[in-house]
């Protein structure tokens, strides 16, 4: 009877976690951290897709994760990421390409 009653409530536990993870990755966003309650965060979000940043559209990356240290209110495809990774894919073309 313990048996089944730790059972239960383990099957309790993992499906809230589980929700809570879903939730936050409805919007992108895979983990947050707040440092000061309503002040600044450590977030860690999906990375949008190249493709995509130039449209109106974009369209986030299932694989890349980014490790942000910003504002609680941070959204994962909100103008200002979207010119951070432009400016990132800038910085990365330069390393690969014109360093040889």
């Amino acid at each position: 009877m313990k048996t089944t009653k730790s059972l239960l409530a383990g099957l309790i536990f993992l499906s809230s976690v589980t929700a809570s993870v879903t939730a936050f990755a409805a919007d992108g966003v895979v983990e947050r951290d707040p440092f000061v309650a309503g002040s600044y965060c450590n977030q860690k979000f999906e990375a949008m897709e190249e493709q995509s940043l130039d449209t109106n559209d974009p369209v986030l990356k299932n694989h890349d994760i980014i490790d942000f240290y910003g504002d609680c209110n941070e959204s994962p495809v909100g103008q200002d990421q979207v010119q951070e990774q432009k400016l990132d894919l800038q910085h990365r073309f330069v390393i690969d390409f014109e360093s040889e």
